[in-house]
């Protein structure tokens, strides 16, 4: 499966916490992420094949911003940690507020190098 990703996953543990778009109730948390997915993680198991309707409750500046998407679960396991489940997820076409919450993720857990001193 390591062989399909063609974008290095980015770990966010217990980080970012994924609602219902429709309850607004949490369901886990965001464990990695990518342009077309994500692995979520949660107390319950997911079901293989279907399809959710997810929202990300972004911090900022201006306050809490909403992405919501649907998101369709291509796995679930248990996790290594009693009382987990972690789920993988593929979106169809991700908002354009998704794939900047990536980049801007991307960004953050990224090393870059300093400026020259002059």
């Amino acid at each position: 499966m390591n062989a399909n990703r063609h974008i290095e996953r980015h770990q966010l543990p217990y980080y970012l916490n994924v609602f219902n778009a429709f309850t607004d109730k949490p369901i886990g948390y965001l464990g990695n992420v990518s342009a077309d997915g994500l692995m979520l993680i949660s107390q319950l198991p997911v079901l293989v094949g279907g399809c959710f309707d997810m929202r990300l409750k972004i911090p900022g500046c201006d306050g809490i911003r909403h992405i919501d998407f649907s998101a369709t679960c291509l796995w679930c396991q248990e996790d290594v940690t009693p009382g987990s489940f972690d789920s993988g997820f593929a979106l169809e076409t991700p908002p354009a507020d998704y794939v900047e919450m990536v980049e801007a993720l991307r960004y953050y857990f990224s090393f870059h190098p300093l400026a020259a001193a002059v």
